[in-house]
């Protein structure tokens, strides 16, 4: 059975128009490793592919992934989508306009910057604040804030028959004053 949930109230929620730091997109991409592959650079005619290794660290302005190892695919037209996979795999990104991150964990993080989204797979989290969003599979647009969770998943969603408890998406939505509430008692 396929386990979808829509947080379209979780978006009314948590954004106020906040988006992903906008400059993000237009910072380098800077990379460490403790060892690399990278395909030769004048490269025209086809997708060129680098893999790192062993602690990688990929920043790219307040984006930054940490990760046992990334694939990045670059297009010709200079895109790039990064792959990365580990034992958790942890994404941390500032929002515009407010000192607040967005982070995330998961088993394996696929990241394209063509359209600012980021899947979580296995073991999937998403934090902003206090308030956090679990399950298998964690699809977040950064620039809409857009969510998408599903509770059990598998790419041929036919065959997920699992009805396990710990399946489930969990989402604990804190209330939005807090502290407001603490002082009228």
């Amino acid at each position: 059975m396929k386990r979808h949930f829509f947080l379209f109230p979780l978006f009314l929620i948590l954004s106020l128009s906040v988006f992903a730091e906008r400059a993000d997109r237009d910072k380098p991409i800077h990379l460490e490793a403790d060892r690399a592959t990278v395909e030769d650079i004048n490269r025209k005619d086809s997708t060129r592919v680098s893999v790192f290794t062993g602690n990688v660290i990929l920043t790219q302005g307040t984006l930054r992934i940490s990760a046992d190892k990334v694939v990045i695919k670059e297009d010709t037209n200079g895109f790039r989508h990064a792959t990365a996979t580990g034992n958790l795999v942890s994404f941390r990104q500032k929002q515009d306009g407010i000192d607040e991150y967005v982070e995330g964990w998961s088993q394996r993080v696929e990241y394209d910057n063509r359209t600012d989204k980021i899947e979580l797979f296995k073991q999937a989290r998403l934090k902003r604040g206090e308030d956090e969003v679990n399950g298998d599979y964690i699809s977040y647009n950064m620039n809409s804030e857009f969510f998408q969770v599903i509770g059990n998943y598998a790419r041929n969603e036919e065959t997920s028959t699992n009805t396990d408890a710990n399946n489930r998406v969990r989402i604990i939505i804190q209330p939005k004053n807090k502290s407001a509430e603490s002082n009228l008692e």
